[in-house]
Order: C-alpha cells, then sequence, then structure tokens
C-alpha cells in the first residue's frame, strides 16, 4: 500500500501507516512487525550528528531500561543513510535502531516533513501496540520545532 503524503502531524486515534525501513544495521525494520510485540515510539529528527538529535537520542539509549520495562520499542527517524545512521549510532553508543528513510517518505506521512532543508522535522508518535484494542492506533503525538527536544517523561508516561 502506497504511503500518502500529508501536511500535519498524524493525530491521535488515526490508525498508523505501515512501513519498512533500513536501520543503521541494513536491515529492514517493520512497522507492524514490531507493533505485534507491544507499543512503538517513532521519534522523528532532521539529522544525525546535531546537537539536539544527539541529546535526544542519546537520552533514549540512557533510558531504554524504562522503555523496555513498558513494553515498547523506541526508534529514530531520519533522511540520513543508514551508513551515517552507523557512524553516529557507533559514536554516542546509541542502542535503538535508527531508521533511514532517505526517499522522505515516512516523515511526510506521519505529517514531520521540513521542505526548508528537506529534512523530517522534529516529532514523537506513539503506537498502541500488542494486545492492546487500540493496536495500530495513534496514541500521542507531539510535534515540535527544531531546536527544542523532547520531553522524555511525557513520552514515558503516553506508553502502555
Amino acid at each position: 500500500m502506497p504511503l500518502t503524503p500529508r501536511e500535519t502531524p498524524i493525530q491521535p486515534g488515526e490508525t498508523a501507516p505501515d512501513f519498512t525501513l533500513k536501520t543503521q544495521a541494513k536491515t529492514d525494520w517493520t512497522l507492524s512487525e514490531h507493533l505485534a510485540k507491544g507499543d512503538v515510539v517513532l521519534c522523528f529528527y532532521p539529522l544525525d550528528f546535531s546537537p539536539v538529535c544527539s541529546t535526544e537520542m542519546k537520552c533514549v539509549t540512557d533510558d531504554m531500561d524504562k522503555w523496555a520495562a513498558k513494553g515498547a520499542t523506541v526508534v529514530g527517524v531520519s533522511c540520513d543513510s543508514f551508513f551515517v545512521h552507523e557512524a553516529w549510532a557507533q559514536s554516542l553508543g546509541l542502542k535503538q535502531d535508527l531508521l533511514a528513510d532517505m526517499h522522505r517518505e515516512v516523515c511526510k506521512t506521519y505529517g514531520f516533513y521540513f521542505p526548508a532543508l528537506n529534512v523530517s522535522s522534529r516529532g514523537t508518535v506513539v503506537i498502541a501496540g500488542g494486545a492492546s484494542p487500540d493496536a495500530g492506533r495513534v496514541r500521542w503525538v507531539q510535534a515540535r520545532e527544531i531546536p527544542q527536544a523532547m520531553n522524555l517523561d511525557e513520552m514515558l508516561a503516553a506508553i502502555g
């Protein structure tokens, strides 16, 4: 099924469009496969090796036990290639998958595209998964300005 671009961020209650992207390990990562296991958090960000993005993704790694305790999978999504993701993950010691949206299809489909730089804008989407009655639906969304980092406590509260 083709992905459909939108101008504004996806909203709570909407069905999350399925997609497959490559990770920094060059393996396929498919949303629906991970939703079968539990909630999924998509962290859209503009570019690897930039200050706010580095801080955000390092904080996600540092709190990996909290996400796992809630049965959630947290991934980063940006337009950088899997080669850049791999180098960045190694340099910061990142544990989460970083998804390479090189064609900008996923960020556009979820309404997180920043055309001025042809990159993803900054935002977070929590999608219900597992045995939840609303599995596959967006539970929580936060769109932020490019220089504004996510609030990890708010994100954690939206999971499960």
